[in-house]
C-alpha cells in the first residue's frame, strides 16, 4: 500500500491564530501574575502573597479567599468556565481534573463561585497515579496543594478557557507524589546554604533561588505519515525503517531556512507561549532533518519547570491545528540526530547578583570561585546521582551516540577558566586570567569581534559556559523538575560542606584579608580533591572513556538499569535526607517507578515491534515474493533466462526467514524478562538486543520491496516531505 501523502508543500495553509503584534502587551496575558494581583487584590493581601512569592515566607492561609475571588473574576472574564488544579504526578506527564466554576442555588439556579478552600485544596485520587510503594492500592487519598509561586494560567480551547492552578500533589500521609514539592524543597535547601556562604563571604543578600533556562528540541512530521506509522502513535518513535539516500550528512539543515509552514507553526507556539508568560527567545532549525528548537531565557526554577510542561504540551496541540505532529521522543528516527533537553542552571541572589558569574577577571572573584567550585564537588561526588537523574529508556538511545554527551558525567569549565584552576592547583592561588581579546576578520566591512576566553564543547555532559552550567544529558520529553532538584540538593550539600571548612579556618576571625585566605585555602583543597571530573577533550572518544574509567575513577553507567540501582546508594540517600528533599522511602519509591516505567516502555516497544513485522512487513514482503513468482513464470513461457528473479526472490526470502528468526527470538526473550528477578535488566541485555535484530530484518526487507507494497511511511516521506 502507498502511504498517503500531505499536499504539496505550502498547500496546506492554515494561518497562524493570535498572531501577536504587541509582544510587550501581550506578554503573560493568560497568567494570573504579580501585575494582575496588585490590580486585583487588596494592598494587604498583595503584600502577604508577595513576601511568599517573592521572598519564600510561609504563604498566609488567610488571604485565600480574597486571592480565590480576583483569579475566578480574572477568569471568567476572560472566558473561563472550569479551573483545574495542574500537578506533575510521576508519571511525567501533567495531569488535571476539570472543576465548574458553577454552583446550584436554592431556587433552581446557578452561581459562580470559588472559593480560597477550592483554591488552596484538590482532592484526586492518588491511588491512580504511579506511588512506588509509598501507598496501597485501595489507600486511594491524595491531595493537591496550591503553589503561589507560580503564577495560574488559562488554556484556551474551543471558544473557552480552562484555569489551570500549579499545585503540588502529595499523599495522605504526606509524602511527595509528584516532582514539584522536591524541587521547592530543593531550592530551600540551596537558599539555607547559599545564603549562609554568602554572609560569610560578606555579602547581605535575603535569598538565593536556582535560575533555569531549558532549551527544548522536537522533531515535526505531516500528521497524516504519523498516524499511518503504528510505532509513532504507541511508542514515539520509528521501531523499523531504513536509512534514507541522503541524511543530516550535509550539515544543510542545521541553522537553514525555516520552512514556511513551520514557520507558520512556531509563530503560532510562540503567541501561545507568550500569552502564558512563557519567555521564549530563540527558535531554529536544529541539526537532523525535521528537527527544531525552542529556547526561552531564566526564569526562577520552579516556574521554568512548569514552563517547560506548559512548552511541551503547547507544541504538541498547536501542531495537530497544522497537520503536523511533534514528537518529543530523545531519538525518533535511528541514524540521525536525537534531541535533547539542555538544562542551562545558576544561581541568583535576591539583590540581582548572579554567583556563577565570573566577571572580567575570574582569577580574582573569590566569591565566584567559591560557588563554582562548590558545582565542581558536588558533580564528582554525585556523578551517579546526575546520570540517574535523566535515565530512561528513550535517552539511553541517545546518550553518547555522537550527537549528545556520553554517559560519563565531567564538567567542561573552558581554556579561561581551567587555567585558574590550574594555577590553585599548583600554587594555591591564581594570580591571572586568560584575556578574551578580539577576532579580526580580514577585512575592513566586517567588525571586529570580542572573542570568549575559551570555547565551547558540545561532547561535554556539564559544561560552563560563560555565566551558567548547561546540563546538556537531559532527554527532550523529560520533566526537568528531578534533574533540577538533584543539582540543587547536590550544590547545597557541597555549598554546606566549604561553608563549614570556612568557618573552621577562619574560628573568630573575620577580617577581609582572613576570609580571603581562608576562601583560597578551601578552594584549592576541594578542586585539588576533585579534579578528576574536569575535561576539556573530545568526550566522544574511545580514549576518554579508558581514561576517565581506569585511571580517574569515573562512573560508566550506560545504561538506565546500571544508573537507577545507584538512585539508593547511602551516600545519595544521606544528602536527600540531610536536607530534608526527600526520604528514604520517597527516593525508593521514585527508584522503583522509574524501573517500572522503563520496563514497561520497552515491553511496549517490543510487542509493537512484533506486531508490525507480523502484520505489516511480512505480509508486504510475502506479496512481493507472489508477483516476482507470476513475473518469473510468465518469464519462462517466453522461453527467457529468470536468473535475476530467483536471485531477487531468494534475497526476499533470506530476508523473511531472518524476519521469522528474530521474531521467535524477541517472544522468547520478552516472556524470559517478564519471569527474571530483575525485568528491567533482562530487557536491557536480552530484549534490547532483540529488537534490533527484528529491526535489522525488517529494514533489509524494505530496501528490497517496492515502494507500493511497503506499508510504512519511510524515512525519507517522513523526514522531508510535507514541510
Amino acid at each position: 500500500m502507498t502511504p498517503t501523502l500531505p499536499p504539496p508543500n505550502g498547500a496546506l495553509r492554515v494561518p497562524a491564530r493570535n498572531v501577536l503584534r504587541d509582544v510587550e502587551k501581550a506578554f503573560g496575558q493568560n497568567t494570573f501574575g504579580l501585575a494582575e494581583m496588585k490590580s486585583r487584590l487588596p494592598k494587604s493581601v498583595y503584600k502577604r502573597l508577595t513576601a511568599t512569592v517573592e521572598r519564600g515566607e510561609p504563604f498566609d492561609e488567610t488571604v485565600a479567599d480574597a486571592v480565590a475571588l480576583a483569579m475566578k473574576e480574572w477568569a471568567v472574564e476572560r472566558g473561563a468556565t472550569h479551573y483545574t488544579h495542574w500537578f506533575q504526578p510521576l508519571t511525567g506527564r501533567t495531569a488535571e481534573k476539570h472543576d465548574s466554576f458553577i454552583t446550584p442555588n436554592a431556587g433552581g439556579g446557578a452561581v459562580i463561585e470559588f472559593s480560597g478552600k477550592s483554591l488552596v485544596q484538590g482532592e484526586p485520587d492518588a491511588s491512580s497515579f504511579p506511588g512506588g510503594g509509598l501507598r496501597a492500592t485501595f489507600e486511594a487519598r491524595g491531595y493537591t496543594a496550591y503553589d503561589p509561586t507560580s503564577p495560574a494560567f488559562l488554556v484556551e480551547h474551543n471558544g473557552s478557557a480552562t484555569l489551570c492552578i500549579p499545585t503540588a500533589f502529595a499523599s495522605w500521609t504526606g509524602e511527595a507524589l509528584d516532582h514539584k514539592i522536591p524541587l521547592l524543597r530543593s531550592l530551600e535547601a540551596l537558599n539555607r546554604q547559599a545564603t549562609r556562604a554568602l554572609a560569610l563571604l560578606g555579602e547581605d543578600v535575603g535569598r538565593v533561588t536556582a535560575t533555569c533556562g531549558s532549551e527544548q528540541e522536537y522533531f515535526l512530521v505531516d500528521g497524516a505519515l504519523f498516524e499511518d506509522r503504528p510505532d509513532l502513535l504507541v511508542a514515539g518513535r520509528t521501531l523499523v525503517g531504513a536509512a534514507p539516500p541522503r541524511g543530516q550528512e550535509f550539515d544543510d539543515h542545521y541553522f537553514g531556512s525555516i520552512p514556511e509552514r513551520v514557520m507558520a507553526y512556531m509563530n503560532a507556539v510562540e503567541a501561545e507561549l507568550y500569552a502564558l508568560g512563557v519567555p521564549v527567545a530563540t527558535r531554529h532549525n536544529e541539526v537532523a532533518p525535521g528537527q527544531y528548537e525552542f529556547a526561552p531565557v531564566f526564569e526562577d526554577a520552579n516556574v521554568a519547570a512548569d514552563h517547560q510542561q506548559v512548552m511541551m504540551m503547547t507544541l504538541q496541540r498547536v501542531a495537530k491545528r497544522y497537520g503536523l505532529a511533534c514528537l518529543l521522543h530523545e531519538k525518533p528516527f535511528a541514524g540521525v540526530n536525537g534531541s535533547g533537553k539542555h538544562v542551562n542552571w545558576s544561581m541568583s541572589t535576591d539583590t540581582g547578583l548572579n554567583l556563577l558569574d565570573p566577571g572580567d577577571t575570574p582569577h580574582s572573584n573569590l566569591l565566584f570561585l567559591f560557588f563554582c567550585t562548590a558545582v565542581v564537588q558536588a558533580v564528582h561526588l554525585h556523578q551517579d546521582l546526575l546520570r540517574a537523574s535523566i535515565a530512561t529508556a528513550a535517552n539511553d538511545h541517545r546518550l553518547g551516540a555522537n550527537e549528545a554527551p556520553p554517559a560519563i558525567l565531567s564538567v567542561f569549565l573552558g581554556d579561561q577558566l581551567s587555567d585558574v584552576y590550574e594555577q590553585i592547583t599548583a600554587e594555591g592561588k591564581a594570580t591571572a586570567s586568560k584575556a578574551s581579546g578580539f577576532l579580526g576578520l580580514g577585512s575592513p566591512v566586517l567588525p571586529t569581534l570580542p572573542r570568549h576566553a575559551g570555547d565551547r564543547n558540545r561532547t561535554s555532559p556539564f559544561a560552563f559556559t560563560g555565566n551558567k552550567f548547561e546540563f546538556r544529558a537531559v532527554g527532550s520529553s523529560q520533566s526537568v523538575s528531578f534533574p533540577l532538584t538533584v543539582l540543587n540538593t547536590i550544590a547545597a550539600e557541597a555549598i554546606d560542606d566549604l561553608t563549614t571548612k570556612l568557618e573552621a579556618k577562619l574560628g573568630r576571625k573575620r577580617s577581609k584579608k582572613a576570609v580571603e585566605e581562608a576562601v583560597q585555602e578551601v578552594i584549592t583543597e576541594s578542586i585539588r580533591e576533585h579534579t578528576a571530573i574536569v575535561f576539556n577533550g573530545d568526550g566522544y572518544s574511545d580514549a576518554w572513556h579508558r581514561e576517565a574509567v581506569e585511571e580517574r575513577g569515573l562512573l560508566n553507567l550506560a545504561t538506565t538499569p546500571e544508573a537507577l540501582a545507584t538512585l539508593t546508594a547511602d551516600k545519595n540517600v544521606a544528602a536527600f535526607e540531610r536536607y530534608d528533599v526527600l526520604t528514604r522511602a520517597e527516593l525508593e519509591s521514585r527508584q522503583d517507578i522509574l524501573r517500572e516505567q522503563y520496563a514497561l516502555t520497552l515491553n511496549v516497544e517490543a510487542a509493537t515491534t512484533e506486531s508490525m513485522a507480523k502484520t505489516l512487513v511480512l505480509p508486504a514482503a510475502l506479496r512481493y515474493l507472489m508477483e516476482i513468482g507470476e513475473a518469473a513464470e510468465a518469464v519462462e513461457d517466453l522461453g527467457l533466462d529468470t536468473w535475476g528473479a530467483r536471485e531477487t526472490a531468494g534475497g526476499v526470502v533470506e530476508h523473511v526467514n531472518a524476519l521469522r528468526t528474530a521474531l521467535g527470538a524477541l517472544a522468547a526473550a520478552r516472556a524470559a524478562a517478564h519471569e527474571a528477578d530483575d525485568e528491567a535488566a533482562a530487557m536491557t541485555s536480552e530484549v534490547v538486543p532483540a529488537m534490533a535484530t527484528v529491526r535489522a530484518a525488517c529494514d533489509a526487507l524494505e530496501k528490497e520491496v517496492p515502494a507500493d507494497l511497503w506499508p510504512l511511511p519511510t524515512y525519507r516521506d517522513l523526514l522531508f516531505t510535507g514541510k
